[in-house]
């Protein structure tokens, strides 16, 4: 649909609707929906039935070198290198614009979009101790998860440490976090463990303790565990205003808890452990 029917839609001029879009969404209304068509795009790129040049045609970019370009400038590979190696991608978000202006109070859920969000106040009492694998990513700054387009590292590292769970004696939880540890600039650090009782001890895997303090839980919930992951960018991006609008901010690690395997399409829970502290710009306001 061209642009002009868009704006006509939202019954603005072209000028305005692009200059609203744009601030709404963070992007030209043209790369947003070139971004939006390589996500469907890959999905289709998964059926080995379908020829590149008709998945090109379909999502509207007139042949095979276009979208072939398009993808490679946003992935880092190739359709063709994708079909014959698939690997987990970033995509940019369909934005949730609610969430940008709807504010929830504790323990109050937000329903949104076929996912609940709820955070409360916890207390942890003990230390949980995790052990699993760590390997560095690169972390692109400014670009939150749903903002930021390529190969999903942090989804590489989840494939390692499946191929080891069975060598570490779990008794509950998964998690993933990730924190800047011994990293060089430009990378972080990303853990992925299972939970194991205090006096483990196993020296071919890394140790990561959750410590004892209080946290803000976000408690995640969606219709499938596919429906999870493609709204995890949503849900980061707000819980990062909840805590602001309630004069806090994150002190370090986002540990995200598993209750179950992510690899299992039909769990949909998971719940996000965010220490934190109040805003350096509120103590100011104080003084």
């Amino acid at each position: 649909m061209p642009i002009e029917e868009l704006a006509d839609i939202a019954a603005l001029s072209l000028f305005y609707f692009q200059r609203l879009f744009a601030r709404l969404v963070k992007k030209p209304v043209r790369e947003y929906i070139k971004l939006r068509r390589l996500a469907y795009a890959v999905a289709s790129l998964e059926n080995g039935d379908n020829h590149i040049v008709d998945i090109a045609v379909k999502y509207g970019f007139g042949g095979r070198e276009t979208f072939s370009r398009a993808f490679k400038e946003t992935y880092g590979l190739s359709p063709s290198e994708y079909r014959n190696n698939p690997v987990a991608l970033n995509h940019f978000d369909k934005p949730n614009l609610l969430l940008n202006y709807v504010m929830i109070d504790e323990n109050v859920p937000l329903i949104t979009e076929g996912i609940v969000l709820e955070y409360s106040r916890k207390t942890l009492d003990e230390p949980v101790h995790f052990l699993g694998i760590e390997d560095l990513w690169q972390f692109k700054s400014g670009k939150m998860l749903g903002e930021r387009t390529g190969v999903s590292e942090p989804a590489a590292i989840w494939g390692k440490f499946y191929d080891v769970l069975k060598d570490i004696p779990s008794c509950g939880r998964l998690v993933g976090v990730s924190y800047h540890g011994g990293a060089p600039e430009g990378y972080s650090t990303y853990f992925v463990g299972a939970e194991v009782d205090h006096n483990v001890a196993n020296s071919d895997f890394t140790r990561w303790v959750l410590p004892p303090r209080e946290y803000i839980v976000c408690q995640y919930e969606a219709e499938n565990f596919d429906q999870l992951v493609a709204s995890l960018g949503k849900m980061m991006k707000f819980t990062r205003y909840w805590l602001k609008e309630h004069g806090l901010q994150a002190d370090g690690f986002f540990p995200e808890i598993y209750y179950n395997s992510p690899s299992k399409t039909s769990f949909a829970y998971m719940e996000m452990w965010i220490p934190f502290k109040e805003r350096e710009d509120n103590k100011s306001e104080v003084l």
